[in-house]
């Protein structure tokens, strides 16, 4: 038993490195958006664009390797993704001008998509039901340890080095796990991959279809569109708004990601004794009224001890709603859970790199527009749920 669990520990710790790598090449660089600002002589909107790049790389990375390792297996797929990761990160360290960076900045998210998507995958291989709950909460929680640790690295960096410098980390990173990846044991058998690559391709109009699936689908893309609101405004708001150092601020950032760890870890050991449905319910409810006391408080121009607690509560719910609303969303999708869970990720991402620039087009100085992009989603949250979620689980 005891080497099971950590066995477990093991596959669950690989591949939230793997679901974290893309995240990453964001998140450690965050406290160094101001700074471009000023290198690449660009505006508030453009700098947020670097961010727009990778996640809208991400997106479309996840729509092309989730299919593909349906067909092919999960470790090929893997392999490949590392190792063009490592070139993408070889691009932004030599990038001379906002163009190329913004190019590489997009093959980094489409690179490093491949271990978002194909992690989940495997999960999805090995565990099911509340199993399945449960080891997402872990993957999340253990997820939450890169928005804790990576600012804070890029912090430091910053203040030793440069911000290229967060891209040779990032190779690095890239090469340990095309390495831990080489030697990895496939976790879908020949027998249940789909036959031809394009009958994968084919299952993403069934997936629209699917009334319930797609209802999971667009909670997650509004919740996840206030989410990246708050990863794309954050370091202008407590920077430039509220005069905090880079260092300071990966220290902020870092304790949401600690908040979201934390949440991830309730999640998993909640799952099994409280139903998906309702952990869904309470979560989204409780960003929702968060969002809006923090829309207030900006109002009333409330000190950042006051704004930080109410802006952890608001992000930190996160965790519980990925864990659930993934688990359900994927609970009836046993042949082809790469590509439901390739096309999870792309819509929500899609969404929230299209929403990223728009958090900086009243300027760097006001915390406004990234609140109501929160408030925005949450509602479309809550309504989605109420109308096309809960109907469902009447009996729950």
């Amino acid at each position: 038993m005891e080497r099971i669990k950590i066995k477990q520990l093991r596959l669950a710790l690989f591949l939230a490195l793997l679901t974290a790598l893309a995240p990453l090449a964001n998140d450690m660089y965050l406290p160094a958006l101001p700074m471009l600002h000023s290198h690449f002589s660009i505006s508030t909107s453009l700098v947020q664009l670097t961010l727009t790049m990778t996640t809208v790389g991400i997106a479309f990375g996840q729509i092309v390797a989730g299919p593909i390792s349906d067909y092919m297996g999960r470790r090929s797929p893997l392999l490949l993704g590392m190792i063009f990761f490592c070139l993408a990160s070889l691009g932004c360290v030599y990038a001379e001008n906002i163009w190329l960076f913004l190019l590489c900045r997009f093959l980094l998210g489409l690179s490093g998509a491949s271990g978002i998507v194909i992690a989940m995958a495997i999960a999805r291989d090995i565990y099911e039901g509340a199993e399945l709950t449960r080891f997402v909460a872990i993957l999340i929680m253990l997820n939450g340890l890169a928005p804790i640790i990576s600012p804070i690295i890029g912090g430091q960096i910053l203040y030793f080095g440069t911000w290229r410098d967060v891209f040779v980390l990032l190779f690095f990173i890239g090469i340990m796990l095309a390495i831990s990846t080489f030697f990895f044991t496939e976790t879908l058998p020949a027998q249940k991959r789909i036959k031809h690559i394009y009958s994968a391709f084919r299952k993403y109009p069934e997936l629209l279809h699917d009334r319930y699936f797609f209802s999971h689908c667009l909670l997650q893309c509004f919740i996840f569109g206030a989410f990246f609101s708050y990863i794309a405004g954050s370091a202008f708001l407590f920077q430039n708004i509220y005069g905090v150092s880079p260092q300071t601020y990966s220290l902020i950032f870092g304790g949401i990601g600690l908040g979201l760890m934390l949440m991830g870890s309730l999640a998993a050991r909640l799952a099994g004794r409280v139903s998906d449905i309702k952990l869904l319910k309470y979560a989204t409810h409780i960003s929702f009224l968060g969002s809006i006391l923090l829309l207030i408080l900006f109002l009333a121009d409330g000190s950042i001890f006051i704004i930080y607690p109410v802006l952890f509560v608001t992000i930190v719910p996160l965790s519980v709603i990925g864990a659930s609303s993934f688990s359900m969303a994927l609970a009836k999708q046993d042949h082809n859970a790469g590509s439901a869970s390739a096309f999870l990720g792309f819509s929500q991402l899609l969404l929230g790199g299209a929403i990223m620039p728009l958090v900086g087009i009243a300027g760097d100085d006001t915390p406004l527009p990234m609140t109501i992009i929160m408030i925005t989603g949450y509602s479309l949250a809550i309504w989605c749920y109420y109308r096309r979620i809960a109907p469902e689980h009447r009996s729950d």
